[in-house]
């Protein structure tokens, strides 16, 4: 069983990842850079940036990055995920982004929302994705 602190210090260090990642970024023409990290289901921390492309549908999203290294690296559940992003909006995953988790987590995962100060917002993937088709619809 996992307690409060376990999962406060996981918390914790899953938005200080995301947040030390965004300056790695490739954002040559935004100057927007994203940073996402996620917690596994083995507690292990997993981060991606944003890249971006000339060819503006080429590029790929932060949160995209962050499940290929889980994946790489066995992880087949995310526990919770960070997104850190700077400016006065709330950085959410994109819509593309939210079924991506949606492969990997349940309706009740936590979506931690930061800038380069720390948490901003905590939803769930239920708040931002309500009535999705996943996995477990497929039988």
């Amino acid at each position: 069983m996992t307690d409060d602190a376990t999962i406060t210090n996981t918390i914790t260090d899953t938005i200080a990842a995301a947040i030390a990642a965004m300056p790695n970024a490739y954002a040559p023409y935004s100057q927007f850079s994203v940073g996402a990290a996620i917690c596994d289901e083995n507690g292990n921390i997993h981060t991606g940036v944003n890249v971006e492309n000339a060819a503006y549908p080429q590029g790929s999203c932060a949160e995209a990055g962050a499940i290929a290294a889980m994946v790489m690296a066995g992880g087949t559940r995310i526990i919770s995920i960070a997104v850190a992003g700077k400016g006065d909006m709330l950085c959410t995953p994109c819509g593309g982004c939210r079924q991506r988790i949606r492969e990997f987590a349940n309706p009740d995962t936590p979506i931690l929302i930061a800038d380069t100060n720390g948490l901003r917002q905590r939803f769930t993937l239920d708040d931002l994705l309500p009535y999705s088709f996943g996995p477990d619809h497929l039988g």
